[in-house]
């Protein structure tokens, strides 16, 4: 339980090769249009996203995906990494999700050897979710899965702060302080779907599914998402 931060700050660091600096999971269009023009705004957008939106989903199919790896499920493990891509409901979340998963997997086989990417490669043999290929890991090398949960999740938001930084949303002082007022709800976030099922997926952040699908078309971008 002591080293449990060692990988998941390596895996989870910016450093890491999986490229999510070029994503900016809509919050771009979101910008564009005037959703987001300061602190309060981006505070409110991603407090969504992790209490109502695409993070609790994604934390809620990395529980389950650990806990079928600890069960050593691989039928289970197979619905969830199908069920994972379906999830992603316009063709950027899809790119974001399966390149971060597809290069996570690629360069931890690489340093971090495990057998639980044989076991996933054995039951799915398609494109690989991010919260998908980050719990198997985890799960492998004896991560417990609450710790897991919340960096998982408190990257994610980092991500998104980097973005809303180089977007000129916020400056890098706001950014920190609008991470910090969210770990709280990160920490929640992270507790309920420790527990949950597969029944509990759905989300009601509508405004950044509209984000998504709209930067697909978006003229002038610096993000692929």
């Amino acid at each position: 339980m002591s080293h449990a931060h060692l990988p998941l700050m390596v895996w989870l660091s910016p450093s890491f090769p999986v490229g999510a600096f070029v994503y900016s999971h809509g919050l771009e269009w979101a910008h564009e249009v005037g959703d987001l023009t300061d602190a309060p705004t981006l505070r409110d957008w991603l407090d969504a996203l992790v209490a109502h939106g695409s993070l609790r989903n994604d934390l809620v199919l990395f529980a389950c995906a650990w806990r079928a790896c600890e069960q050593a499920d691989d039928t289970a493990l197979a619905e969830i990494a199908e069920l994972a891509l379906a999830l992603a409901n316009s063709t950027e979340r899809r790119l974001e999700t399966v390149t971060q998963g597809n290069a996570f997997i690629l360069a931890a086989r690489a340093a971090w050897p495990c057998a639980g990417f044989d076991r996933l490669r054995a039951a799915w043999d398609g494109d690989v979710a991010y919260p998908l290929a980050v719990a198997v890991a985890a799960n492998s090398h004896e991560v417990p899965l609450r710790p897991a949960l919340e960096a998982y999740g408190l990257a994610f938001v980092a991500n998104l702060i980097s973005a809303s930084v180089r977007l000129g949303i916020v400056g890098q002082t706001d950014g920190q302080r609008i991470t910090a007022a969210l770990v709280p709800a990160l920490h929640e976030a992270a507790a309920r779907a420790e527990a949950a099922t597969l029944d509990d997926l759905g989300g009601c952040a509508l405004r950044s599914d509209l984000a998504s699908l709209r930067h697909e078309t978006q003229y002038s971008r610096l993000f692929r998402s």
